[in-house]
């Protein structure tokens, strides 16, 4: 009996790491896109791995998707709230913006390389671009519609809200997206 246990943990423990490996990479690209930080990103996600895999991997691995997506559009929409009250402070207090920071603006040395980035499809950029310029309700019900491939009933779990309001929001979403990228028609 006590080996059956054992064996349904182990198996229960390969199955979520083989669904955070899954998400892992779409779900630092959601964060990027929010934040527009490759490092508050990385940390978004790894902070919401790290509450699913606590809270929620007893839960059925149907209900794995949306919940791991709450968590992390959760953590997002914390994430903003923070910096708009840190900046608030700043405005306050009376603190240069951070851009004009010499270590903020030094180059990344792990950061793509000007001839790799003119091989990129223009495209795609255009599209990351469009989506991060998307208020953020519509950006995560598009990137959960969308990109995640979610039901509405799985997205508005995630978001928190009602189906009605993630098809207004995809809606808005698809329309400023359009208009936006009209020209790669």
């Amino acid at each position: 009996m006590e080996t059956q246990i054992k064996a349904d943990e182990h198996t229960r423990r390969r199955y979520l790491e083989q669904f955070l490996a899954q998400v892992e990479r779409r779900a630092l690209i959601m964060a990027e896109i929010a934040t527009s930080s490759r490092e508050e990103a990385l940390d978004l996600v790894q902070d919401s791995m790290l509450a699913f895999a606590t809270k929620y991997a007893r839960k059925p691995q149907s209900d794995w998707t949306p919940l791991f997506y709450r968590i992390l559009q959760n953590r997002i929409r914390d994430w903003y709230r923070r910096n708009a009250v840190r900046n608030r402070w700043k405005g306050w207090l009376g603190f240069p913006d951070d851009s004009g920071d010499p270590i903020q603006s030094a180059p990344d040395p792990h950061s793509v390389l000007p001839e790799d980035e003119i091989h990129r499809d223009e495209s795609g950029d255009a599209i990351a671009k469009a989506v991060g310029k998307l208020p953020l309700r519509q950006q995560q019900a598009f990137l959960l519609r969308i990109w995640e491939g979610l039901d509405v009933a799985a997205t508005a779990k995630a978001m928190g809200c009602s189906q009605g309001s993630v098809k207004t929001h995809l809606s808005r979403a698809m329309a400023s997206l359009r208009r936006q990228l009209q020209e790669y028609r």
